[in-house]
């Protein structure tokens, strides 16, 4: 079904308000400044938004939905073990690696957000356990397949696996380490070989 010019504006609008909340973070998201950046009034993008925070709302499913498909559905289509959590893994690694605003906003957002209480907070928590679970899932799925023991504990290697991620991606936008994915990798193995039989 084809959309309305009016969704059209809005899906093109949330797309900008995604990458300027990479930029400037989620709180600094506006509707003031994406009204400079889409070169708009704000009475105009008040009339798709109603709120900042219902901006906010919208840039993060939007960043959302570019992380499932980016890296959490691809990897998802791996047969199932090892391959599938090397799959998550190297998907999940790039997205940090090239800093795909829909990836990276999580991690700025629940350091922004985490100590206010709201349905920002609850969205972002509410998407880190999602992912959280996930993982577990797709650690579960190799014990199912005979690729990862069957005493592992599927929630402390999801716990794991995010600490790595979240290392590499402070590492390298940050301390701009090129080490950063040499170190990743070599943690990432480290796991795999705990867990597999």
């Amino acid at each position: 079904m084809q959309m309305t010019k009016g969704a059209q504006t809005r899906e093109a609008i949330v797309d900008t308000a995604v990458a300027l909340a990479f930029r400037v973070g989620l709180g600094g998201l506006t509707i003031g400044e994406l009204a400079r950046a889409q070169q708009m009034s704000k009475s105009g993008l008040f009339a798709h938004f109603r709120s900042k925070e219902s901006l906010q709302l919208a840039a993060l499913a939007r960043a959302r939905e570019t992380f499932i498909d980016l890296v959490v559905r691809p990897a998802l289509t791996a047969p199932r073990g090892l391959p599938r959590i090397r799959e998550l893994f190297e998907r999940w690694l790039a997205c940090g690696r090239d800093g795909v605003p829909g990836g990276c906003l999580f991690v700025k957002a629940a350091t922004e957000f985490d100590g206010q209480p709201g349905a920002l907070r609850d969205q972002l928590a509410q998407d880190h356990q999602d992912l959280f679970d996930t993982i577990g899932q797709v650690c579960r799925s190799g014990i199912s397949v005979q690729q990862v023991r069957p005493d592992v504990d599927a929630d402390q290697f999801a716990h794991d696996l995010y600490g790595v991620l979240l290392v590499f991606y402070l590492t390298h936008r940050l301390l701009a380490d090129p080490a950063a994915e040499t170190h990743a990798r070599a943690s990432f193995e480290a796991l795999l070989a705990d867990i597999a039989t």
